[in-house]
């Protein structure tokens, strides 16, 4: 993929970041097409005698409505707010990282649903923008990936702060528990912007007591071999690795706030 031009709505610039301990991430839109084939209609066979239905003697019973459309189905849910990395950018959706959370929780009986917030090209503004809507329904834990997109552009490190610290206070305020997932900003911006960038997440996660992933892209940042041709958005199996990072610390939070019985 080619880098894009800046603007207040485009998509993450492509930056391949080969510095340790971090390099940081997001956005690139990726096109994807797909085409539908109708049915194929079948010729009528004129000669054959209509075929009369039998007298009905019953009511036929109902199916069982969808899962999700059964309030004794419903579940208390874990909101993962991001960016491209988070919606799974050049990714099936079982492989994104959210969707691993789900097969983790299922698999240890955690009664949740995770909702996959992540928007492409988001920044911390943006994501702040759209709280309220992606907070609706029984939320018990909010993921808070955001900021690649802010050190992309080189956004000032304390709008950065002010716009986590008022998300992270407003899901407080509605009783839900906050992981802050750390990111990082490239090198080409000079040591003191790093400093300041890379300080804000420490310092909010200390600020208002919430569970912290220190680097969400630990372990795959810079790897050619765990990221997609645009050396910022992780394969499949680098995605695994996000999962691995953030599910070190959303498991004891999840069984925290486990309803009795569940």
């Amino acid at each position: 993929m080619k880098p894009r031009m800046m603007g207040r709505h485009r998509n993450i610039e492509v930056m391949t970041l080969r510095f340790a301990p971090a390099v940081l991430l997001v956005g690139l839109a990726l096109g994807v097409s797909a085409a539908a084939c109708g049915p194929r209609t079948e010729e009528r066979d004129d000669t054959k005698p209509p075929v009369t239905a039998p007298p009905a003697t019953a009511a036929a019973a109902p199916s069982t409505p969808p899962t999700e459309h059964n309030p004794t189905t419903v579940r208390p849910r874990i909101v993962v707010l991001g960016d491209s990395l988070t919606a799974g950018l050049g990714l099936a959706p079982r492989d994104s990282y959210p969707t691993l959370l789900q097969q983790r929780l299922d698999a240890d009986g955690l009664n949740y649903e995770v909702v996959n917030a992540g928007v492409s090209g988001d920044t911390s503004a943006g994501g702040l923008a759209r709280l309220d809507w992606a907070l609706e329904g029984d939320v018990k834990v909010l993921i808070v990936a955001l900021g690649g997109n802010d050190a992309l552009r080189a956004l000032p490190a304390d709008e950065l702060r002010r716009n986590l610290a008022a998300v992270i206070e407003r899901a407080q305020q509605r009783g839900i528990s906050v992981i802050l997932a750390g990111m990082e900003a490239p090198p080409n911006f000079g040591r003191d912007y790093i400093v300041s960038f890379h300080n804000v997440y420490p310092a909010l996660a200390k600020q208002y007591h919430v569970a912290f992933v220190p680097f969400l892209l630990q372990g795959v940042a810079g790897l050619d071999t765990l990221n997609q041709r645009d050396g910022i958005h992780p394969t499949a199996e680098g995605a695994r690795i996000l999962a691995d990072n953030v599910w070190t610390v959303l498991k004891p939070v999840a069984e925290s706030r486990r309803q009795p019985g569940t």
